[in-house]
């Protein structure tokens, strides 16, 4: 399982699933970041917190603890 946490700057990925729940789980969904979701990871703080990506064209600081909670998978270019 990979977590937007552990997801290297530089690398885009696709959100496959929420972890949580209630308030948690609602407040991550309304910055926009939900299932489907491409999201650019563009940097990590020395020790980790927080997390700067960008999410349907905007930029977004995350906690390491919400930043756990996303399981993502990596984005697989198509060359045409």
């Amino acid at each position: 399982m990979t977590t937007l946490r552990t997801t290297k700057p530089g690398e885009t990925v696709r959100v496959t699933f929420i972890g949580g729940g209630g308030a948690i789980k609602r407040r991550i969904m309304d910055m926009g970041i939900t299932k489907g979701a491409n999201v650019y990871v563009r940097k990590v703080a020395p020790l980790g917190d927080p997390v700067e990506i960008t999410v349907r064209g905007y930029e977004l600081s995350l906690r390491r603890a919400d930043a756990e909670i996303v399981e993502v998978e990596p984005v697989e270019e198509k060359i045409s």
